[in-house]
Parts: structure tokens; sequence; C-alpha cells
């Protein structure tokens, strides 16, 4: 029987993986051949969705983009001996170049396991991690996190061993009465930032990674009780993770008794509120106890008082994607990656104006540039690119002149940018950067959460000023208007939200000037 895999993300079936899954396994019978269909995760290829993989004796063939109207021909030209003469052809998986450049730790299983299978996941390396946290004191977890150099992959970047040493420390109270409480692991899943896409790759293609991360964050903290926070859009992963925290319960990786340790730890999938400010932790915090998303003052810090009141680790997918091979492979065989403070992978979301849009993971340090080039082939409309966002909807927007600077949370840093969650939308010469500076305020004007009077009102009134400079009104006088009331919000606002939104907006006055200039009845300036 041939094994033969097709995806089963997001991203495949907006892309008819489905009807291509049923109609293939429909094709193969009447021909008399013998198949197993293996609905596995997407590879992060995305432009060459639905790819099709056949496994070989020499090692799994891809074929792609495949749709079912390609099934009869790949059948008559040999697609199940692994013959490469179909022009959908992309030869050995492993060896297409977009793939194999990659150093893929978090994502290593991506695309080759079937999602909900233990056995699959513990035939490549899955639970080492967990079995080795099971062997170490609670500190002793803590330090390796700490040694690995590991830092959040949300966004703020801060690092997540000190992030656990807090609430390792703390001690919970129950706010009724004093008693001993509960501390808490949330895992961060609502991924909104504009181009990303890799939370929900690991949930949708690797679960039992995320649930073995929570699991070893439980051990290291004294926590006993995880939920996973997920975006309401994400349906395919919602069924996926509630499939095997079931399959890891029955099996004993959850539950009362970890793997016959006598260690408890519980976990359950929330769906978020369809608001981007409930990606924002103390937000999320409030939305996952019931309330409206507002976003709390701190401190104090959600490590000491967060769900519930009770001390809570909260770290986004990635970030406890990585502890598995942490505590695996050990923390130096993950600080061997990366450069400076930012040590490991990141898994770099290229999207927008793209030719090979995908997942991209590397350690950090190669360039901008590099990564549009190298592997996302240049724009997808074949003009040249002139600028590109990195770190989602309130990240800079970057001329050419900067995307020679390493992917590295210092240097982007240094120049007013941040790398965020790894999302790098890109756009070609035809883009009106104006325009993309009103959209990043009116932007803030729908999502805030109102609580705060800079981001409430200062979104609002951003919007009116740029429209203002774009139909060339006072131009001078509302260019400096618009920096003020940038700063006013950078300072006075109560998170990101508000405080990152004039990182857009500044960056394409900065950069793009010529956009801001009045238009002439033809169109010029």
């Amino acid at each position: 029987m041939v094994k033969v895999f097709i995806p089963r993300d997001t991203t495949s079936l907006a892309l008819g993986a489905d009807k291509v899954a049923r109609e293939f396994a429909v094709a193969a019978e009447q021909r008399g051949d013998s198949v197993e269909i293996v609905r596995n995760g997407s590879r992060g290829l995305f432009w060459l969705e639905p790819m099709l993989e056949v496994e070989t004796p020499a090692g799994r063939v891809a074929y792609g983009p495949v749709t079912h109207a390609d099934i009869d021909s790949l059948l008559e030209q040999g697609v199940l001996q692994g013959e490469q003469g179909h022009p959908l052809s992309l030869g050995l998986t492993e060896e297409i170049p977009y793939l194999k450049k990659q150093q893929r730790l978090t994502f290593a299983r991506a695309g080759i396991t079937d999602p909900v299978s233990l056995d699959d996941y513990q035939a490549h390396d899955g639970f080492k991690g967990l079995r080795n946290a099971l062997q170490m004191d609670a500190q002793a977890i803590v330090d390796a996190v700490k040694a690995s150099g590991l830092r959040g992959r949300g966004g703020a970047a801060f690092p997540t061993g000190i992030k656990w040493q807090t609430v390792l420390d703390a001690v919970p109270t129950d706010a009724v009465n004093g008693e001993s409480g509960q501390k808490y692991i949330v895992c961060n899943a609502d991924e909104g930032d504009s181009g990303t896409f890799a939370d929900r790759m690991v949930m949708e293609a690797d679960p039992y990674m995320l649930i073995e991360g929570m699991t070893i964050a439980g051990l290291a903290v004294g926590a006993t009780q995880g939920y996973i926070y997920l975006r309401s859009e994400y349906p395919v992963a919602h069924q996926i993770l509630n499939e095997a925290i079931a399959k890891a319960e029955a099996a004993g990786f959850l539950g009362n008794d970890i793997l016959g340790s006598g260690r408890r730890f519980d976990l359950e999938v929330r769906l978020g509120a369809e608001a981007y400010i409930c990606g924002e932790e103390t937000s999320l915090l409030e939305s996952l106890e019931g309330k409206r998303g507002l976003v709390r003052a701190k401190p104090p810090l959600p490590a000491i008082v967060g769900l519930f009141g009770q001390p809570t680790v909260v770290n986004n997918v990635l970030s406890l994607a990585a502890i598995p091979y942490i505590l695996d492979k050990g923390p130096q065989a993950y600080a061997d990656y990366g450069m400076g403070r930012s040590l490991g992978t990141l898994p770099f979301q290229l999207a927008g104006n793209i030719k090979q849009g995908g997942l991209i993971e590397l350690a950090f340090g190669l360039t901008l540039r590099e990564l549009m080039e190298d592997f996302g082939a240049g724009t997808f409309s074949g003009r040249p690119a002139r600028a590109v966002q990195v770190g989602g909807p309130l990240g800079a927007y970057l001329p050419e002149s900067q995307w020679d600077t390493p992917l590295d949370y210092e240097a982007f840093s240094a120049m007013g940018a941040v790398l965020g969650h790894g999302g790098v939308v890109v756009f070609d010469d035809t883009v009106d950067m104006s325009a993309q500076a009103r959209f990043s305020m009116e932007f803030c004007v729908a999502e805030s959460c109102g609580k705060c009077t800079p981001c409430r009102i200062g979104s609002t009134r951003g919007v009116e000023v740029i429209d203002r400079i774009r139909n060339n009104e006072n131009r001078e006088a509302n260019l400096e208007l618009l920096t003020d009331l940038c700063d006013t919000m950078i300072d006075g606002s109560l998170c990101a939200m508000g405080g990152m939104t004039p990182f857009p907006v500044m960056s394409a006055v900065k950069h793009f000037p010529e956009d801001f200039e009045p238009q002439t009845a033809e169109g010029g300036a």
C-alpha cells in the first residue's frame, strides 16, 4: 500500500485539498491501486498548495499545486511509483530549495506527520522533552529555558525564562479567603497580525508540540491548569487541538497522573472574542475571565497577578512550541542558532505581494532582502518591491535602504522597527504610502479597546489629520501636528496598540514623503 500525503491545514483546504483527497482516493481505487491517504499538515510552501506527496523508498516525492483536474494525469504518469515526468513534479520534497535552505527546529515535524497521531509524534522525538522534564525539579527546567536564550515570540521579545522564574517564585493566594490558590499557563493563540500564520501552522500541523510545551511550562512553575486562547477564526485548528488534547489525556500525557509521575496538568481550548486587542496579554486575560477585553494597567504584572488574580505564564504559541526542543536537545543546542541576544530560530511568514509566500524558519541574522529574494522570488506582480512591513499592522514600513538590516530584535529596534511575530508583508511600487499610513490609524480606531485617551481619541484625530494632509489642507502645519500626535500616543498609551500605531505612520512619512505631497490633476506630484 502506497502512502499519499495531502494536507488538511486551512490554506490547503481553501485551495481545494479536501476535493483532491476525495477524488484521488476514488480514482486510485477505480484503477485497482492500493493507497492510504494521510492528511498531514502543510510544510508552509503555500504557493504550491495543495502539495501532494508520495512515499517512495528514496523519500517523499512532491507534486503541486494539485487540483482535482490533475489527478488522472498524475496517476497515468506513475505518481504512485514516484515517477517525476509530470509537469507538477517537484522532486524529492526535502530537496526543494525553499525547504532545504531552512533550519527547522520548531517546524521539524510540520507536514511530515499526521497531526493527531500520537504514534507519529513520538516516532519523531515527541514527548522526549516532557519525559526529561519529569526527571527535573522546577528550578532546573526554568534554568534550562533561561540558558537557551529563548525570548517571547509574540512580539515583545521578553526573555521566557525570566518570566517563568517570576511565576515560579510568586506565591498564589485566593483573593477571597487567603488560602493557597492556583497558578496558570495561558497560551496566546489569538494570532491577529497581518501576514502571520505560524501559530496556526503549529496548531494544525503539530498540536502535540504545543501541548507538550505547555505541560512542561506547568511543571516548571507549579501550574496544573492551562488554557489555549484560540483565535475564533481558526475552526480547523480548534478541531485539531481538541482532538489532540483528548488523545493526549487518554494516553496519560495530560491529566491527573502524567506518565505515571503523580504530576498533574489539565488543558482546555477557549475561543477568542474576535478582537485584535485581545492579543495583548492583559486584555486576553480579561476576556478569558469572561469580561470585555480591556487592557489592564501594569504593574502588577500578569506573572504575579494574572488570570483570576493568580500568578500566570502568558506565552505565545511559538514560544511554548520551542520548549520541547530545548528540553530534549538541551539549551545549548537551541542557543547555537542566532546572533547576539536573538538566539534560536524564528519562523518568518512571507506574505503580501510576493511570488512564493509561505513559512521560512531560520536562525536570526539573515537580512530582509535575502528573505524576499532567496525565498520569496520577488513580487507576485513582477513589479519592483517598494516597501515592506515587518511585525504586523503596528510595525514600521521599511524602504529598500533598510532591507539589508539583519533580522534581529536589537538591529530592528535600533532603526525604530520591530520583528514582532515574524510577519513580513511586501508591497510593490504601486502602493500609496499615505493611504497605508491612514489605514494604520484607521485600524487603531477600529481595534482600540477604548480604555485610554491617547489610543482611543488619538487614532481618530490621526485619521482626520492624515486626510487633511492628503487633501493639501495646511499641509506643513498638519504634518507637524501628526508628529506631535504620534509622540503623545507613544508616550501616553497604556499598551502597544496605541503606543506602536505611530510606528507605521511615521515611517511612511519619513521614508516615503513624496506620497504625502500634493497631487496634480494628472495624478503626479
